[in-house]
């Protein structure tokens, strides 16, 4: 039995040949012929006025952080439990992360909780789409509005999902998305940025290319291009853009097989395990993308001892996120305590991530029933 990992990118020789292409031309670098066409494809495909190619989910994070002018000691809203760049993004910019609970079914921010978190210092809101699930967008843009705040969707694990019959990603102020390595659409390092706002659009174009207009020389709008404004380099190199078209063209097979792959383990494991672990929750209004499957089991050392166990079977289980509210950095600059934010502790505790990946086989799958009911069994009195 071969290890099962934990993720796994789906490309192949049409990769291959279409990176060789771009190397063969002498052209590599960012905001070229390649990524153009990239972010052409990503506009249509979202239905969006503007999409730009960034060299990674946390750079487009960043930038778009840096389009907003956000004034000095500006706080922004964002959950604890998430990827370090969505609050690492804010403290670059000179901001404080002003965390919020977590919704425990769907792990993402609860709405419910953001206005009593709201100060005269407030300008942005950042909800995280954990997963591929969908926030509740429409409280989160009613309060935004209410308050005049602006709203970037972390849609790092996003791309393709769907809220309400809604791109993730397409409703606030700007939308983030990663192409790293381990998302469903991969070029190893990458991300973009997508917005419907003109104003938006042109500044985050200017500060991706270091402060100049060179964007514009590059599509032959004028002649020469200056230094204009405050920037840095954000761009995707055309090597990775070109993996980022090849891969387009297949992330609705990507998206088909991962919800395929993840509805059977879904009823294998409620039928095996039952009510002995907490299954991620399916509902009519959200349509992820699946890029995660994690379950949940009753504490966090059960948790441990069910991931050691799985991972001596070959495997590729594990937890996740642990809270930022509690980490080493914030513990420096903030007073957050344990007990805090309740459910994100509880969820970062019990969570396990299982493997799923388009081509992971059904064999495996079972595989994996087997060994966690086994994991479960053995572990009863924990």
């Amino acid at each position: 039995m071969r290890t099962i990992p934990l993720y796994k990118p789906f490309w192949g020789i049409k990769e291959i040949l279409q990176v060789a292409k771009i190397i063969y031309s002498g052209k590599g670098g960012g905001g070229e012929k390649i990524g153009r066409l990239v972010e052409k494809e990503i506009k249509t495909l979202l239905n969006v006025k503007h999409c730009f190619l960034c060299n990674s989910g946390t750079g487009a994070l960043e930038l778009s952080l840096l389009s907003l002018n956000l004034p000095s000691e500006f706080e922004a809203i964002v959950p604890s439990f998430t990827f370090v760049s969505t609050a690492n993004a804010v403290v670059r910019e000179g901001g404080h992360p002003v965390f919020v609970d977590i919704e425990e079914e769907t792990f993402n921010i609860n709405p419910d909780l953001i206005e009593e978190k709201i100060t005269e210092k407030t300008k942005v809101i950042i909800p995280v789409h954990y997963g591929g699930v969908g926030c509740r967008m429409e409280k989160i843009m009613e309060i935004a509005k209410k308050y005049s705040l602006f709203v970037i969707e972390d849609a790092a694990h996003a791309f393709g999902a769907k809220y309400k019959s809604n791109w993730l990603g397409t409703f606030g102020n700007t939308g983030c998305f990663s192409f790293h390595i381990t998302k469903n659409l991969v070029c190893g390092e990458g991300g973009a940025i997508v917005t419907n706002e003109e104003d938006l659009a042109g500044n985050i174009e200017i500060i991706r290319e270091k402060g100049t207009d060179r964007s514009k020389f590059l599509r032959g709008e004028i002649k020469e291009y200056r230094w204009i404004n405050n920037g840095s380099n954000f761009l995707l190199s055309d090597i990775l853009a070109g993996i980022l078209y090849q891969q387009l063209k297949r992330i609705n097979k990507i998206n088909l097989l991962r919800r395929k792959k993840a509805i059977y383990l879904w009823k294998r494991l409620k039928m095996e395990l039952g009510e002995k672990i907490i299954l991620p929750s399916i509902e009519k209004t959200k349509e992820p993308n699946w890029h995660i499957f994690a379950i949940r089991v009753k504490d966090k050392k059960l948790r441990d001892a069910v991931i050691e166990y799985l991972n001596n079977h070959k495997i590729k289980a594990s937890f996740h996120y642990l809270p930022l509210h509690l980490s080493p950095y914030i513990q420096k600059k903030y007073k957050y305590k344990k007990g805090d934010l309740p459910v994100t502790e509880k969820i970062c505790d019990t969570l396990i991530r299982l493997p799923l990946y388009p081509q992971i086989s059904y064999f495996s799958l079972n595989y994996i029933v087997k060994t966690l009911k086994e994991a479960i069994i053995k572990n009863k009195n924990i």
